[in-house]
């Protein structure tokens, strides 16, 4: 991905709601899922999307830890 494409992805993320966070998590947990069941049968072709799920993940955990923390205070 693309830095612009990031922060378009960022801002999405932080401007909806902690349930629309919450789903997006789910979403690209399944997406990795499936994409390590594709890398151990041998059926991946893009192996960088592995890389990239998963940092979608940890941004979409941070987002949504600071939604939280923001309702605490």
């Amino acid at each position: 991905m693309k830095h612009k494409e990031i922060r378009k992805e960022l801002g999405d993320l932080r401007g909806g709601d902690a349930g629309r966070v919450t789903a997006e998590l789910v979403d690209l947990k399944k997406e990795q899922f499936n994409l390590r069941f594709q890398q151990a049968t041998g059926q991946l072709e893009k192996t960088s999307r592995v890389r990239e799920v998963r940092r979608m993940i940890a941004r979409a955990k941070t987002v949504l830890r600071e939604k939280q923390t923001k309702a605490k205070v």
